[in-house]
């Protein structure tokens, strides 16, 4: 029984081609579509009783019988067995089946040693059928030699030759059954894993996609706390400094901001690590850019540090110097405050930072911006939490909460909201309002 037995409802192939690459394509035929072995089986099988006809002495009559016969099964199957095979044809099967029984007919009733030719014929109706089908072409093949066998052989013992044609019969039905079913699994599991090999390709397709854009969501995020941030900066103190008498204060502060945003450009292409940061601790960093602010709005900021400073890991403190940023600016573009407070407190187990204005406050039914969106997602990438509080006419208050692997308490912590400053030197943890407008 062939690899290649047709089903009645033969399972749907999926082709990646598609897919994959050229390279990555099945190029050989599965084991069960290969005709080749039993093509061989076909040609010996007919080759044998031809032969032997021509070996023996047997009639003239006879041996053109056989000769002709077998020898036009080859053609046979190449114009008409093999395309109906390989294309799962099953009219164009029937016909080839049909002429094949008719063919081998009169050499059946001829010549006994024409059955040889079975060994490769039987085969054939199992490539065209299904077995039940394949059974009936089967039993027309065997009956020319039972009918030679019982009517036109002298002294013939019908029970032997019973007993062999029922255990042909059966090992045929038996064997063939097995093997359609052994055909019709390896099919389905090839059409799964062809399946699973083009769900592989999409799956690996979508992640790089997926991972481009969140890389292009994080670049977004650096550049709109950094360069944006910083461009910002500029344009307000180059107006502040048209306004005045003297602008050489402004144009200094303006001046620096560029150098420092330049710093974070060139920062951001090579390691995309914030330059607040760069050869300072995070107090440092927070500290100066509180300053920093305080000079360039004429606003009171304070900054102050709570409990035992500690170093933290390099994304906790990016997020944190990114969430101090974009609150602070936050606070230029929208509090209109008088006053600003940034504190961090290293607690047991977290840090926290947190950011106070006394500016109108917000609506918290207003929705986020694109930088509050922005921050809050970094917090939540290492872990952290983000809190706004607010009300109109009331400040706002920011809160960035971020667990450390080195928990340390002790009794210097502050109480967590302590009030702004009054000064510029003042201290307070407050935050600052919200980016409504992105």
């Amino acid at each position: 029984m062939p690899d290649d037995v047709p089903l009645e409802e033969p399972p749907r192939r999926v082709s990646l081609a598609d897919h994959t690459e050229p390279s990555a394509r099945r190029t050989e035929p599965h084991a069960w579509e290969s005709l080749r072995g039993w093509e061989l089986l076909l040609a010996f099988g007919l080759l044998l009783p031809t032969s032997t006809a021509f070996v023996i002495d047997v009639p003239v009559r006879e041996k053109v019988i056989v000769a002709s016969c077998l020898g036009a099964i080859l053609p046979l199957y190449v114009l008409f067995g093999r395309p109906a095979i390989i294309r799962g044809d099953r009219l164009r099967g029937a016909v080839y089946i049909g002429l094949l029984i008719a063919l081998f007919t009169p050499p059946g009733l001829t010549a006994s040693y024409a059955t040889y030719a079975l060994f490769g014929l039987c085969p054939q109706c199992f490539m065209v059928f299904p077995a039940r089908r394949a059974m009936i072409a089967v039993t027309a093949l065997n009956l020319p030699a039972m009918i030679r066998y019982l009517f036109l052989v002298e002294g013939a013992e019908p029970f032997n030759f019973l007993v062999v044609a029922t255990i042909v019969v059966v090992f045929s039905a038996t064997f063939g059954i097995w093997m359609e079913r052994i055909t019709r699994q390896s099919e389905e599991r090839a059409a799964l894993i062809e399946e699973l090999e083009s769900s592989r390709v999409k799956v690996s397709t979508l992640s790089a996609e997926r991972g481009a854009q969140a890389e292009r969501e994080r670049l977004a995020g650096e550049i709109h706390d950094t360069l944006a941030q910083g461009f910002t900066s500029i344009i307000m103190l180059l107006q502040a400094a048209e306004a005045q008498p003297d602008p050489s204060r402004h144009l200094a502060l303006a001046m620096r901001t560029a150098r420092e945003n330049l710093t974070e450009a060139r920062l951001l292409v090579t390691t995309l690590s914030p330059a607040p940061l760069d050869g300072s601790t995070l107090d440092e960093a927070l500290r100066r850019l509180t300053n920093r602010f305080g000079e360039e709005t004429n606003l009171s900021a304070g900054f102050e540090a709570y409990g035992r400073s500690r170093p933290l890991s390099a994304s906790a403190e990016v997020v944190l110097v990114r969430a101090a940023q974009e609150g602070l600016a936050n606070v230029r573009k929208h509090a209109d405050a008088a006053s600003v407070a940034v504190s961090i407190a290293y607690r047991d187990g977290s840090v926290r930072l947190g950011l106070r204005d006394d500016g109108r406050g917000f609506e918290p039914s207003g929705g986020e911006g694109y930088g509050l969106r922005g921050m809050r997602a970094r917090v939540e990438q290492v872990g952290g939490t983000l809190t706004v509080k607010g009300l109109p006419g009331e400040g706002t208050v920011l809160e960035v909460v971020v667990p450390t692997d080195r928990p340390v308490l002790t009794a210097d912590d502050s109480p967590e909201r302590p009030a702004p400053p009054t000064d510029r030197t003042g201290q307070s943890d407050g935050t600052g309002r919200p980016d409504q407008e992105g």
